[in-house]
């Protein structure tokens, strides 16, 4: 996905796509079980 969207980015200059393209990096840097916490967080608040 990451190729993707730096190849839509490097063709169109949207600042809109880099920044998507940002974000999505940032994502999978963090890994995978990352977005499972929160998503755990999301079902079980702590208080």
């Amino acid at each position: 996905m990451l190729d993707f969207t730096w190849k839509v980015f490097s063709q169109t200059g949207s600042i809109d796509t880099y920044l998507l393209f940002k974000e999505l990096e940032k994502e999978n840097e963090e890994g995978p079980d990352s977005q499972e916490d929160e998503l755990a967080e999301m079902d079980f608040p702590i208080s």
